[in-house]
């Protein structure tokens, strides 16, 4: 497994960004006819993260997506770090120059290491 963190640039600073998952989604539920006093506590998943970049980035999260998914899927790794894994080194070799095609380097991946203990 190969992982790759996606960096995309900030509309403000143009400078690259990666969203991170600070704390998770609070879900609750309001009834009509009585009180529900039940809440879920849930991460977003990868690309429910990357679209909650959308008007903060220079580029569309949905368009990102749709490029990225076709070479590896969106993860959120340790339930905070936003990575794209591949199955293979060269879909990531694919995947960085479909995104400098598409985005003029707007979007782009980094290699991620693995530590000792994941190998």
């Amino acid at each position: 497994m190969v992982r790759a963190k996606l960096w995309l640039r900030c509309a403000a600073m143009h400078d690259p960004v990666t969203p991170t998952l600070v704390l998770p989604a609070v879900v609750g539920w309001e009834a009509k006819r009585r009180r529900v006093d039940l809440t879920i506590e849930r991460p977003f998943n990868g690309e429910e993260l990357l679209r909650r970049m959308k008007g903060w980035v220079t580029t569309d999260p949905g368009d990102v997506i749709e490029v990225v998914k076709r070479y590896g899927r969106l993860k959120v790794l340790d339930e905070k770090e936003l990575v794209v894994e591949f199955e293979q080194q060269d879909a990531l070799e694919k995947l960085q120059a479909d995104l400098a095609e598409t985005f003029k380097g707007e979007v782009d991946v980094e290699l991620v290491e693995r530590k000792k203990s994941e190998a």
